[in-house]
């Protein structure tokens, strides 16, 4: 699960990785002291570079990335698919921007309502987004072995998950199965929206809704020791968003 590779074949993808190479060079002690023409095979097999360059970012820019390709996903502005340019590169390793701990749900896709290709979200799903042993070892390997800056939580509108808890909760419907492990888990959310003249029928959902990507993210952030020290450090930002079926949009949350 390699995320770069050294460079070593001067021919195919060669003058893209020659450009970004310069670019290196021109600000080090090495690209001072060598004719550009020298400057390749000079370094050859020493220096690396990322199969997507363009995916090293700050937090704060994997943020605004995120959102910006949201609102072009919203406007009817994606961009094409293009599965053939990305293919060698990816082959090659992964160094995505964000992560996304998402909702199972077949209507939500962080690719799509991202507006991102293969190869720059680093996509964790479950129904009811919320986070397990398993998932939280998925987000630190994100954030320590592939260096992502960005972890959403992302919840939806009409999330069935959501309501099978409140059905639990309220009525204490049991379910088939598994799938009153669901119900069970996305049960603080629900208890922490109480049932009052503000938060009843359709508003106290999407309250509920809200209020379990909040705990999640609340929970990421304070997860040790991975996940809370690079918080502490500003290498890594932890977020919420809703995501609105009839219009696309992503609503920030947390």
């Amino acid at each position: 699960m390699q995320k770069t590779e050294e460079i070593t074949e001067p021919g195919r993808e060669g003058s893209r990785q020659r450009r970004l190479l310069l670019k290196m060079l021109a600000v080090s002690p090495l690209g001072l002291t060598l004719p550009a023409s020298n400057a390749v095979s000079a370094v050859s097999g020493l220096v690396k570079i990322p199969p997507i360059p363009e995916n090293i970012l700050s937090p704060e820019a994997a943020l605004e990335r995120l959102m910006k390709g949201n609102e072009r996903y919203v406007t009817n502005q994606s961009t094409p698919l293009n599965f053939k340019d990305e293919r060698l590169d990816l082959v090659r390793g992964q160094n995505p921007f964000a992560c996304i701990l998402s909702c199972s749900d077949s209507r939500v896709s962080p690719e799509f309502c991202f507006d991102e290709q293969r190869g720059d979200l680093f996509v964790a799903r479950v129904a009811g987004n919320y986070i397990t042993t398993d998932f939280i070892a998925t987000l630190e390997y994100a954030a320590a072995i592939l260096h992502v800056p960005l972890i959403m939580v992302l919840g939806h509108e009409s999330c069935g998950a959501i309501q099978a808890a409140i059905d639990a909760t309220d009525n204490y419907e049991q379910f088939p199965g598994h799938i009153q492990a669901i119900a069970t888990a996305l049960t603080p959310a629900v208890r922490a929206v109480r049932i009052t003249p503000d938060y009843v029928g359709s508003d106290r959902y999407f309250n509920v809704v809200k209020k379990n990507v909040t705990l999640n993210v609340e929970e990421l952030r304070r997860q040790p020791p991975i996940l809370s020290r690079l918080v502490d450090t500003k290498k890594l930002m932890i977020v919420g968003g809703v995501y609105h079926l009839q219009t696309g949009k992503v609503e920030l949350i947390s």
